[in-house]
């Protein structure tokens, strides 16, 4: 069987901020090798897989020997003999043997990077690339891009209160345009950001870090710079905000520092809200908390006509979170992080969670990044509509982009940008 798994071996890396992380090789029966890297998260879910770290003082407390170790004892052995094309049956051996529902014992960064590894060495037993071994001859979108522009929260020491502030361009004809628009945009935002003095360097993921005085002066900034590369808000760029509610969360309400404000749930949502009267948001990613179903159910009342309300830390990559949210009435669309689920299986069945329900879904990296593009060929395979890497600058995310403009070309006639189409059923234009 030339997929049976002959060999499983990990090592210690480094991801884009300088910390270690987990890859993990596969290798079948016929010499292919397939690879898998776990990312990591700065902001994270209550409820996501748990990342399985050394502690102590090396690379402070960080390192992922252990995990590595787990692999070679544990896992290695578990997984010799089966199938690489058994996606579903390897990642439910890597459930068994951890025994725990978050993976907190051989840890989500060890069961992440396996399975990746398992479906990279399957699809190269085939000898396609991993998109369209997902696709099964199915057709698939080129996915719209989600970029951030400004960098804000946990990944910009916090120096606005939402996350990140990201333009779509859904009017593009393919990703390759989305990204020519998106290339200008930032690069006038750079510029406008410099002129004004507001500039304080490079964010996590690549935005520009602000200095901005209120989280709101990002949204003027952001329609400037639309402006300034000789776009128009509105009608050929978008705005997308990640709010990452759960952040700035307390036991009170919400605390937005950069506005002295201090809000309920119903205050910020209303605040939410009158920016997305105001500005041209397509999108906008937990706008309430992890624990608030009532903030995020009225959210979704108040805004999905006219912008996808995304579930992240709220649904942390879970199908029964996805079924029990549109239930209630809570979201309109679902991020789906395969770290955050553990396993591939895990996350694809989100996926196919939020698209019954008839919400969009967005495939999406994290802060704490690699080289690894496996990114672009989940959403375009799963034929997910949307992928969100971070911004237009710094190579773990470049990789990814131009991963995309790789899997366009090789769609040749067949290429289809997801544009429009890639929004829930909800939202009307």
């Amino acid at each position: 069987m030339k997929a049976r798994i002959t060999r499983v071996h990990a090592r210690q890396i480094w991801d884009s901020r300088g910390h270690p992380t987990v890859e993990a090789e596969i290798t079948l029966a016929d010499g292919t090798v397939g690879r898998g890297i776990a990312p990591a998260g700065a902001s994270r879910g209550r409820y996501e897989a748990i990342e399985r770290r050394d502690g102590g003082e090396r690379f402070n407390g960080k390192g992922v020997l252990k995990a590595v170790e787990g692999i070679a004892q544990e896992v290695a052995p578990a997984l010799a003999g089966m199938d690489a094309r058994d996606q579903a049956a390897i990642d439910a051996r890597l459930e068994d043997l951890d025994g725990t529902p978050n993976f907190a014992r051989i840890g989500g960064n060890a069961s992440v990077a396996v399975s990746l590894a398992a479906l990279q060495a399957a699809a190269g037993a085939e000898r396609l690339p991993v998109w369209q071994y997902l696709a099964a001859g199915r057709p698939v979108r080129v996915p719209l891009p989600e970029i951030q522009l400004f960098g804000g929260g946990a990944h910009a020491g916090r120096r606005t209160d939402v996350q990140d502030f990201m333009i779509m361009a859904p009017n593009a004809d393919t990703v390759a345009e989305a990204f020519e628009i998106t290339a200008a945009v930032y690069h006038a935002g750079g510029r406008l950001m410099a002129d004004k003095g507001l500039l304080a360097g490079v964010a996590d993921e690549g935005g520009w870090w602000p200095n901005f005085e209120s989280n709101e002066q990002a949204l003027g900034m952001m329609m400037q710079a639309i402006e300034r590369a000789g776009y128009r808000p509105g009608e050929e760029v978008f705005i997308s905000l990640d709010i990452a509610s759960s952040e700035f969360h307390t036991e009170s309400g919400y605390r937005l520092a950069l506005d002295g404000a201090e809000l309920s749930s119903e205050e910020l949502v209303a605040r939410i809200a009158g920016w997305a009267k105001s500005y041209p948001i397509v999108s906008i990613e937990d706008p309430a908390a992890q624990d608030d179903q009532a903030g995020m159910v009225a959210a979704t009342a108040a805004m999905s006509r006219g912008a996808q309300i995304v579930g992240d830390d709220f649904l942390v990559t879970d199908a029964a979170r996805v079924e029990r949210a549109a239930q209630t009435g809570a979201c309109s669309a679902a991020l789906i992080k395969v770290n955050q689920a553990g396993t591939v299986s895990r996350a694809a069945a989100a996926l196919r969670a939020a698209r019954k329900v008839g919400w969009a879904a967005i495939v999406s990296a994290r802060s704490g990044e690699t080289e690894d593009t496996m990114i672009a060929h989940l959403a375009t395979g799963w034929d997910a509509g949307q992928i969100k890497v971070g911004s237009f600058a710094r190579s773990e995310r470049m990789a990814k982009w131009n991963e995309l403009l790789r899997i366009e070309e090789q769609l040749g006639a067949n290429a289809r940008f997801a544009g429009w189409s890639a929004f829930p059923q909800s939202m009307t234009r």
